[in-house]
């Protein structure tokens, strides 16, 4: 016997739904002396395209049924696939019921995640897309790994037929090992999607007191990208991307230029991203270390950039940007003037002028990273996807903080009611609060942030940072906060500095205390009875 890393194959079981480069690679097969069993639509058309094909009804002599739910899942197909070649019984099993050996099984699944994602798609027809015998024999070959290779994939077509020439018509134990890897993979993630699906499904229906979150949870992904390094450089990592996702995201998106993504470039564009989504109207959000340094509405987003990159122009140095609307010649040449850089921006898209000045431009070119998501605003959002932190031994799963005060949620909390003007600051630093790590105080003038403080073990230390960034600009400003003041310090530091309204959830024992400073002050201040903590 040959060794058992180059048996030549000489039988192969073909059944796809992604016939993509199936005839050339089924044709290279058959020229390569395999002989080809198939099933249904896959055996159609290989037979229409004049290629050498065997149906699997034929060779099992038991038709297909119940409109194709029943025709792989036979002991001539399994037994056939399973069966370990050095083993007496299995080989004796073999001549007593005339089962003769797959050496290879091309195999992709029916599209159960590319059929929930139609608009429209009724129950029944999502589970008549749920492959079973698919995964049945893509698990079984992967199993038997010494003996069988298994495909899933039409971008490894090329690659099999590469080491058939290599090892005298077989494949080698390593590559048959990385396919089987593949193969599990992709069961694991497709059983994940089938899996999630009915549970949201079913949560549609279920009891209001009964828990938005199943029993067991997978979280399965699919590699976007292997990255130089993580955090720090002596840390490996990658990127994975769901499938399941319903909105814009990093995953989906058109990388346009730019030097290599790296792991934080990654998890700043996300925040930058998920900041952005807030907003419906031209805005511009600058990021950096995972927090909004500047942030502005304004009638277009080349007034936006402006008023954001002012909130703190030293921090704005190497940060990341997210845009609303689509990047334009005014904003790239705003970019690119005087001692400015950004590491990357993500935006809905990039005019041909703005994007030929940003690549072109020397310091820039080469280096900015440039990402189109297409569209998106606040109702892009999906609800359905939950954020995720991983612990040792474990992970939390929440549901994303997608609600925003509006004036209709604002308790007016003291003597004096805020003035329009200030109302809308308070309802804009409040979006901007969600999206700044804890402890979060942001001040706004209108529609632009002036000043952010961020991730404070105390509350009062977070208002002396936003105050501080803010510098002259702090006098007239109004003031978000992600939770309550446990006293009243941090309050009356920034009412001293000229903040004249504030907005807070409340729900502090010394809500009584603030409010009385504010009243001494004569500033306005909102509760909005809705905690943002985001640590």
């Amino acid at each position: 016997m040959k060794s058992e890393t180059h048996i030549p194959i000489q039988r192969a079981l073909i059944s796809v739904s992604d016939k993509t480069g199936i005839e050339n690679f089924a044709r290279a097969l058959t020229q390569a002396g395999v002989e080809l069993l198939s099933t249904g639509g896959t055996y159609g058309a290989l037979k229409k395209a004049g290629i050498a094909v065997r149906e699997v009804s034929d060779y099992t002599g038991f038709p297909e049924m119940m409109d194709g739910r029943v025709k792989t899942l036979h002991p001539k197909i399994h037994g056939g696939i399973l069966a370990l070649r050095d083993v007496a019984a299995h080989t004796g099993a073999m001549s007593e019921h005339a089962i003769q050996g797959i050496d290879l099984v091309v195999v992709n699944l029916y599209p159960f995640e590319a059929t929930i994602k139609k608009r429209g798609v009724t129950r029944e027809e999502a589970i008549e897309n749920i492959d079973i015998g698919g995964p049945s024999m893509v698990r079984s070959a992967a199993k038997n790994q010494r003996f069988v290779g298994v495909v899933t994939d039409p971008a490894d077509y090329g690659r099999v037929l590469d080491e058939m020439q290599k090892h005298a018509g077989g494949l080698s134990l390593t590559f048959k090992r990385e396919l089987a890897l593949k193969a599990f993979a992709l069961t694991a993630r497709y059983d994940a999607a089938i899996s999630a699906w009915l549970f949201e499904t079913e949560a549609q229906h279920a009891q209001p007191d009964a828990s938005p979150f199943p029993e067991s949870c997978a979280l399965v992904g699919r590699k976007v990208a292997d990255l130089r390094y993580g955090e720090n450089p002596h840390q490996k990592a990658a990127f994975y991307g769901l499938d399941a996702c319903g909105e814009p995201a990093l995953a989906s998106a058109r990388i346009l230029n730019g030097k290599t993504l790296s792991y934080n470039n990654l998890v700043d564009l996300d925040a930058a991203l998920a900041l952005a989504k807030e907003f419906d109207e031209p805005f511009v959000a600058v990021l950096k270390h995972n927090n909004p340094c500047g942030a502005a509405l304004a009638p277009d987003v080349a007034a936006a950039l402006e008023h954001a990159w002012d909130g703190d122009p030293v921090s704005a140095f190497g940060s990341v940007l997210a845009f609303t609307r689509t990047v334009d010649l005014r904003s790239a040449e705003y970019l690119v003037s005087g001692n400015r850089f950004v590491e990357a921006i993500v935006a809905p898209g990039f005019d041909d002028d703005a994007f030929k000045l940003l690549t072109e431009k020397p310091k820039w070119g080469k280096s900015v990273r440039l990402l189109a998501v297409g569209d998106f605003g606040s109702a892009s959002r999906d609800a359905r996807d939950l954020e995720v932190k991983k612990l040792v031994g474990g992970f939390l799963v929440q549901e994303r903080d997608l609600r925003a005060a509006g004036e209709g949620d604002c308790k007016v909390a003291t003597k004096r009611a805020p003035t329009d003007e200030e109302l809308v600051g308070l309802l804009f630093a409040n979006r901007i609060a969600k999206h700044v790590k804890s402890n979060a105080i942001v001040l706004t003038q209108g529609t632009r942030v002036r000043g952010v403080g961020a991730g404070q073990m105390s509350r009062v230390d977070s208002v002396h940072i936003a105050l501080r960034k803010a510098g002259v600009h702090a006098r007239g400003c109004v003031l978000g906060s992600d939770a309550f003041f446990p006293f009243p310090d941090g309050v009356e530091l920034a009412l001293e500095a000229g903040v004249t309204a504030i907005l807070q959830p409340g729900g502090s024992v010394r809500d009584s205390e603030v409010i009385a400073a504010c009243d001494k002050h004569g500033a306005a201040m909102v509760f909005t009875g809705t905690r943002h903590f985001r640590h």
